[in-house]
């Protein structure tokens, strides 16, 4: 039995689909993938399910009516998995920003290690982006410095959507809860599982922006993460936040 599920979310990745799940298939550690597409305009879901008779034992899908917002998808997977008996839940996109071959170092540091997440962390050792204008980057590792300021949680890549969760550690989150769609999401999972006192490690990886595809990044994502962390955190203060 499959113990780790790799939950990829989808809205128009044709161009990369068919390679990420061939790459994530070939690792000599076995993983299952669930890939929750949001009604994908260029065919997406299509090829999704051409791949499936290939591999019918590894590769699941879950069809969405809309574009519902990346942690609605995860929240969707998430639940799939629970409903199952995966023991390690991974996070991460389908444009190759996330390598596929550390998806074994995240196993390994929440399956042979005591960590109850693990992190693909591009600031924990630097910075390590590559073909990201310089705006972007300074955007991206400033956003991280002030989450972790405002949070208090000792993780330097407070945005990073690569993680493994053990099955514990979303057993334990409150999925109907989670407040955010966007990529605020990242954060508020990552909070939440801080206050629960799980052990958070940050493995660091190489994060390559999209060579195919477009980019799902808008102002409005940003302004739910600025605005949103510190509603977050006051909340948190008050005990009014329910993890």
């Amino acid at each position: 039995m499959v113990d780790a599920l790799v939950i990829i979310p989808t809205y128009n990745e044709i161009e990369n689909v068919e390679r990420i799940i061939k790459n994530v298939l070939a690792l000599q550690r076995d993983f299952n993938i669930l890939v929750v597409d949001d009604n994908s305009p260029d065919g997406t879901a299509g090829k999704i399910k051409e791949l499936q008779e290939e591999y019918p034992e590894h590769l699941f899908l879950v069809e969405r009516k809309g574009k519902l917002g990346l942690g609605t998808a995860y929240i969707t997977g998430f639940k799939w998995a629970l409903e199952r008996s995966y023991e390690y839940i991974f996070e991460m996109d389908a444009d190759f920003s996330h390598n596929p071959n550390d998806l074994i170092r995240l196993y390994n540091a929440c399956a042979k290690g005591t960590s109850h997440v693990a992190i693909g962390s591009r600031y924990v050792t630097g910075v390590n982006v590559v073909n990201w204008p310089m705006s972007r980057v300074l955007l991206s590792w400033l956003a991280s410095k002030y989450v972790r300021f405002i949070t208090g949680m000792d993780i330097h890549d407070t945005t990073a959507g690569f993680i493994c969760y053990r099955r514990e550690v979303l057993e334990k989150i409150n999925l109907d809860k989670i407040k955010f769609v966007g990529y605020a999401f990242q954060i508020e999972m990552k909070f939440k599982a801080y206050l629960s006192k799980f052990k958070i490690k940050e493995v660091p990886v190489v994060f390559t922006d999209r060579t195919r595809g477009t980019s799902k990044m808008s102002k409005g994502i940003i302004s739910e993460a600025i605005f949103g962390v510190l509603r977050m955190k006051l909340e948190s203060l008050f005990n009014s936040y329910e993890i």
